[in-house]
């Protein structure tokens, strides 16, 4: 948490490990419950995640994001509402 004014995380979340979380953050309770996030996961400042949703591992959460459905491992999520970009997992080898 490299920036920790005003994130909120509600208390029955689960956090993976190496997760990068920006300041003002919530990651809230709602319908379904409690928001799930994976491994190596960055959450850009002002995002919100919202219910009983997935985040896959690796994936990225832009600034201001509301997101209120599962997100697949791998994945950039951009816009309010979110919009899910699948990208792959590993980077392309170089030259």
């Amino acid at each position: 948490m490299p920036h920790t004014n005003g994130i909120v995380v509600n208390v029955g979340a689960r956090i993976g490990c190496n997760c990068e979380i920006f300041q003002q953050v919530t990651i809230g309770e709602g319908k379904g419950g409690c928001p799930e996030i994976g491994n190596d996961v960055s959450i850009g400042p002002g995002a919100k995640i919202l219910g009983g949703v997935k985040i896959g591992d690796g994936s990225r959460i832009g600034a201001n994001a509301l997101v209120v459905r599962d997100v697949p491992a791998g994945s950039l999520v951009l816009a309010t509402p979110a919009e899910i970009h699948v990208r792959p997992l590993t980077p392309p080898s170089s030259p």
